[in-house]
């Protein structure tokens, strides 16, 4: 059984029924038998297809993001843009995997020879609870696209989000089992990912869970990408924009209550603007709102479950202990659900837990660099790579830093972000692989090499 949990009220909303093993077997089988007839469409016909899950998506969207905001705490007022962010993803992959999956022709000692991308078979999807839209649809379009049917078990804490994806497919008029939702329990999901007709794996979620993940997959001899954790630097150099940096820094750190991968979690200031720079943050972020994500003025919801909001309580403490300052929040809430406060961490060192573990909450930590050089090596010390940022209004320093960067991602003068035409993924314990853009959706092809005499 799967139960889904309010997060705000810490009261149980609803119970799902979990499949059992001949239920696991019986909606793999459902995905692979549809593979053969969706393959065989046309990229025009998939494209059809894309287009109306789009304006399902659309169509559901006051539902969706309520079902967010109830499963998983995400303010209202960012569950909309959510789902108009998914649907952007399933146009855009309907409208660009044409080009592209273009054939690539290639010289050689053949009359002609060239690569063609033809789609693996059957995916398993494994999704966590932060984004259970976007997160979706960013598995979903470039691989549907492609040819391959899909198979998503998402979070156990989302059952409401994952049936409803598949009830948008539903009304979207999509060919049956093209895409398939797995409801299960997590010790089950081995089942899945050993299934002969399992062609690859997508895991988005904690370094721990995608270890075990891959182990699985490699030692099926099965291909996956993995999107981990993260503890993305943000630099911030003397000459920076401060209020505009300032803007960024609070929205990257605040969005979706700090439960985000790519989230800045770790701003590095240089010295000489750090008191600065701290002054402009806590007029940010002590007039956020805190409370009912269901409601349009909540700017900050609860974390997601007890246990996640625990490890963050005992991860600010002990940042405290080690002698941080606590400008802002810092204590633990009384009452029902798994609400944290904003909380705001300065003079954080190199040596304490809230730089060198991912906080996944609401939690600024602010630090101290000398320099840009200083800055950067202490971006760099981390086992994560996944996004970074820089601001400067030096371009060619800026670009130096970046390409100096340990991140598959790095954003100058803007905002670390996902986006259906840019390719994403991290390094490191933050993961291997790309999603999105040109290069996520070959991921999941087989790259065929075409020679002719």
């Amino acid at each position: 059984m799967l139960t889904a949990t309010n997060p705000y009220t810490g009261k149980p909303i609803q119970d799902y029924t979990a499949l059992d093993e001949n239920g696991i077997q019986q909606r793999i089988g459902a995905a692979h038998e549809a593979f053969c007839d969706w393959q065989a469409k046309s990229i025009d016909e998939r494209k059809q297809v894309l287009h109306a899950v789009a304006a399902s998506l659309r169509n559901n969207k006051a539902l969706l993001a309520k079902l967010m905001a109830e499963e998983m705490g995400k303010p209202i007022k960012e569950g909309g843009p959510e789902v108009e962010k998914a649907a952007w993803c399933a146009e855009h992959y309907a409208d660009h995997a044409e080009s592209y999956l273009a054939r690539e022709e290639l010289p050689s000692d053949a009359s002609l020879s060239y690569v063609c991308h033809q789609p693996l078979g059957t995916l398993l999807g494994i999704l966590p609870w932060n984004a259970p839209l976007w997160l979706a649809f960013r598995y979903l379009a470039p691989a549907l696209m492609a040819g391959n049917t899909c198979v998503m078990k998402h979070d156990p804490n989302v059952p409401g989000c994952a049936e409803a994806i598949a009830k948008v497919f539903e009304e979207a008029g999509a060919p049956v089992n093209i895409m398939v939702n797995l409801p299960v329990e997590t010790p089950l999901v081995e089942k899945a990912i050993r299934d002969p007709r399992i062609a690859a794996v997508s895991f988005t979620g904690s370094a721990g869970a995608g270890s075990k993940v891959a182990s699985m997959a490699a030692s099926e001899i099965k291909h996956s990408v993995l999107e981990l954790g993260g503890s993305d630097p943000l630099i911030v150099l003397a000459d920076a924009d401060l209020e505009a940096s300032a803007d960024v820094a609070t929205l990257s750190r605040i969005i979706n209550a700090g439960q985000s991968c790519i989230a800045a979690k770790r701003v590095i200031v240089e010295a000489s603007v750090y008191d600065d720079f701290v002054d402009r943050l806590y007029t940010r972020l002590e007039k956020l709102k805190l409370g009912d994500p269901l409601e349009e003025t909540t700017d900050v919801g609860p974390i997601a479950r007890f246990d996640l909001r625990e490890n963050l309580h005992r991860q600010v403490s002990e940042t405290i202990a080690d002698g941080a300052r606590c400008l802002l929040g810092g204590e633990m809430p009384e009452g029902e659900g798994f609400v944290y406060p904003v909380t705001m961490l300065v003079n954080v060192t190199p040596d304490m837990v809230a730089f060198r573990e991912e906080t996944f909450g609401p939690v600024m930590c602010v630090i101290k660099a000398d320099n840009a050089e200083h800055a950067l090596a202490m971006a760099n010390d981390t086992e994560f790579g996944l996004g970074a940022a820089v601001w400067t209004r030096n371009q060619a320093l800026a670009e130096e830093m970046a390409m100096k960067l340990n991140a598959g991602q790095v954003a100058i003068n803007g905002i670390v972000k996902t986006d259906p035409r840019l390719p994403s993924g991290g390094i490191k314990k933050s993961g291997y692989g790309r999603e999105l853009g040109p290069h996520g959706i070959k991921e999941f092809v087989n790259a065929k090499q075409i020679w002719i005499k």
